[in-house]
């Protein structure tokens, strides 16, 4: 599958934004969100329960958390 375009480009430098960060933070909340919902239609698609896939999604996520912290 490919990866879709986001529906929002970054926010330019000129638009009083004060980090790069801050300009990508909308587009990085809308890509999360987009890939939940991926993950979770792949899970359901494959006979799990929505329930099970977005815990398995948090336990990725502290499990990514927590091997950002340990490097």
């Amino acid at each position: 599958m490919a990866p879709s375009l986001p529906h929002r480009p970054a926010a330019t430098a000129d638009e009083h934004i004060l980090t790069v960060q801050e300009a990508l933070e909308p587009l990085y909340a809308e890509l999360e969100q987009e890939v939940e919902a991926v993950l979770v239609e792949a899970a359901v698609s494959a006979g799990w329960s929505a329930d099970e896939a977005l815990q398995a999604i948090e336990e990725l996520k502290r499990h990514d958390v927590l091997s950002d912290h340990e490097s």
